[in-house]
């Protein structure tokens, strides 16, 4: 009984694994029907694909131009040493032996393969950007020995910047897209956008279409042959309103009489930019591989702030420049005529405290109030017209707030109203300030682009322009205009007899006994309005003398057009720590007789080098006597110390 039980199980057992083993080969012939027969396509695919790679063609930037046809931007062709790690059997050894050959610090190279880990293997990681011949050299004699198969080098376009730092806040640099710019630009890893200046707003027109090219290769992964090849496609050419000579114009004259600072030149009638400079500057080269360490910590922690763009994102008190505003407000709200005079006794009292004028002006008019810069003047017209008044004008004439230029990062330019104090202090306003103000100290705080624009809309009779700095765009079909989205401020136009007075009081400033001596141009009609503004004030720079290396001269400023009746440039210079508006005049003056002799086809002006300065007298220190030495001190001018303690003193009275 026990015997036949057995057997039975025994049977049972083996009935079952037949089955077993039936079923086992059934789904294995299956199995080899379906990917022998069915995904034969994909599998043939994937079997070639082992000896085809495909590799991306990068296409070049556009080119930039500058309004006249001179080139600003263009591309050169440089080698990347790459690691495909697809390829790469033994990555640590790679990496060792790569970084012999080619001199570049191991722990680096191994860093930069750690930050891409993550993502897919079939992409190249870049460990030598831009590499020398010589390192191209070595690495390509080893991977014909073998030693390096899983290393590529490709060829590249790479961006070139002639000038080097000339123009870089403008034109700006590119770099290797981040994460953020990898989704919102719809671009790999790797590729090469625009991320700062024009470069970066109009990165859409200046990237091409990359292009991509399948060869086969063999077992050590040698290129035999290529399958297909799509080029790739250059990014559009694209034209910029900016004239070089005037931007070389304005680099080389702050050079030459030692400043750093801003210059924005604007064409009234559209507010295309022809100058736009900001010193000191840093060279968009040095970005265009991929910046060092060391570079880039150096322009980062540099108290010049290279990186910063003075035009657009510093912002300074307007001093004497402001008279402008208060005057074109003062005639268009009619609470003077611009026959009324005033008198001028070396200042005034306002409020219960006495407000210092430079000089005893006597009894003067619009005109030559705005010729000697007379303080007293303004500080009693300002106050007529009441601070609410200024900050109207302030956003009628475009000073107040941002300018629209199409750069990145501008900041606002900032004349107050009661409202922007108590939001901002949560204080009153009190009509003390409102005379400080008046005479462009105080609570206000502009940028050069912002006294640029003001310039211009005074220039043009009252319409705000909004700067634009690219012209047009070239894909292939010729120049074609570069749309600009249409002015969000509405036409204003200034009474024929403001727009004469201002014009009459700056030409006069220029021309007559103002402070603007050195912009005078013969024949030229320049019209225009020196400024100086307190770094600190006379208390404060007193308390920190010899316990701060930090610069506490004065800013100088000068704003202008030319020529005076039907004004074709209209800007400002800002002469950063140049002590007067002076400084910055004589800068406007090459800028301005570059403009007209570029205009009539005359020979370009050449500046006359300055002596070097000695061991003991600061580069500016020196340019300011020198300065002296060739034109007489400035008379009648009405930044006066009173006026610069103004910013930092509080005066009580009731609000208005």
């Amino acid at each position: 009984m026990a015997l036949a039980e057995d057997r039975r199980r025994l049977t049972q057992r083996l009935t079952v694994l037949r089955v077993a083993i039936g079923v086992g080969f059934v789904l294995l012939a299956f199995g080899f029907w379906f990917f022998q027969i069915v995904q034969h396509a994909q599998f043939k695919e994937m079997a070639e694909n082992n000896h085809q790679r495909t590799l991306t063609l990068r296409a070049p930037r556009g080119i930039i131009y500058d309004r006249t046809g001179k080139l600003l931007v263009e591309n050169r062709n440089s080698f990347n040493i790459s690691i495909d790690r697809e390829r790469t059997k033994d990555l640590d050894r790679t990496i060792r032996v790569l970084s012999t050959v080619t001199g570049v610090d191991q722990k680096s190279v191994k860093d930069i393969v750690d930050r891409h880990r993550r993502e897919p293997a079939y992409r190249p990681i870049v460990v030598v950007p831009d590499a020398t011949l010589a390192q191209v050299a070595a690495v390509t004699a080893r991977r014909l020995d073998f030693e390096l198969p899983g290393v590529l080098v490709q060829e590249v376009p790479t961006r070139q910047y002639p000038d080097q730092d000339m123009a870089a806040h403008l034109i700006g640099y590119v770099g290797e897209a981040s994460e953020d710019q990898m989704k919102d630009e719809n671009v790999t890893t790797g590729s090469i956008v625009g991320q700062f200046g024009v470069e970066r707003v109009y990165n859409k027109l200046l990237m091409g279409e990359d292009g991509a090219r399948r060869v086969v290769v063999n077992s050590m992964g040698r290129e035999i042959r290529t399958l297909e090849e799509v080029p790739p496609v250059q990014g559009r050419r694209v034209q910029l309103t900016v004239n070089y000579a005037m931007q070389k114009a304005a680099e080389d004259a702050f050079r030459n009489f030692g400043y750093n600072g801003s210059a924005v030149v604007l064409e009234p009638k559209n507010g295309d930019v022809l100058t736009l400079t900001s010193l000191p500057a840093f060279d968009p080269n040095d970005f265009a591989t991929g910046i060092d360490r060391a570079t880039w910590a150096s322009l980062n922690t540099n108290k010049l702030r290279p990186l910063q763009n003075r035009a657009i994102q510093g912002r300074y008190s307007p001093g004497s420049t402001f008279k402008v505003l208060i005057a074109t407000a003062a005639l268009e709200e009619g609470v003077i005529t611009p026959e009324r005079q005033i008198f001028c006794a070396g200042g005034g009292t306002f409020y219960g405290r006495f407000f210092q004028c430079l000089g005893k002006h006597g009894s003067v008019d619009m005109r030559r109030a705005i010729e000697k810069s007379c303080n007293t003047y303004f500080y009693t017209v300002g106050d007529m017209l009441g601070i609410d008044r200024i900050h109207k004008w302030g956003e009628l004439l475009g000073l107040a707030g941002k300018s629209g230029i199409d750069l990145p990062n501008e900041v606002e330019s900032i004349v107050p109203s009661q409202e922007w104090k108590r939001k901002r202090f949560k204080e009153k306003w009190y009509s003390g300030d409102t005379v400080s103000v008046a005479i462009g100290q105080g609570m206000v705080d502009v940028t050069p682009m912002g006294l640029a624009v003001m310039m211009a809309t005074v220039a043009n009779g009252g319409s705000r322009v909004v700067p634009r700095l690219v012209k047009a765009s070239d894909e292939g079909k010729g120049w074609q205009p570069v749309a600009m989205p249409p002015s969000p401020y509405p036409p204003l136009l200034l009474k024929p007899e403001t727009a004469s007075v201002v014009r009459d009081g700056l030409w006069l400033v220029v021309n007559g006994s103002g402070t603007g001596g050195r912009a005078r141009i013969a024949g030229r009609d320049v019209a225009g309005k020196t400024g100086t503004a307190q770094v600190i004030s006379l208390q404060g720079r007193e308390r920190a003398r010899g316990k701060t290396d930090q610069d506490l001269r004065d800013h100088g400023w000068f704003v202008f057009m030319a020529p005076k009746n039907n004004p074709e440039i209209a800007g400002v210079v800002f002469a950063e720590h140049g002590e007067h508006g002076s400084s910055a005049a004589q800068v406007a003056r090459h800028i301005i007789e570059t403009y007209f002799a570029q205009r009539d086809g005359l020979p370009l002006p050449v500046l006359t080098p300055r002596p070097p300065a000695t061991p003991t007298t600061p580069v500016r220190a020196a340019a300011v006597a020198n300065m002296a030495a060739i034109a007489p001190p400035e008379a009648g001018q009405g930044d006066t110390a009173l006026a610069r303690r103004s910013r930092t003193a509080r005066f009580v009275a009731e609000p208005r």
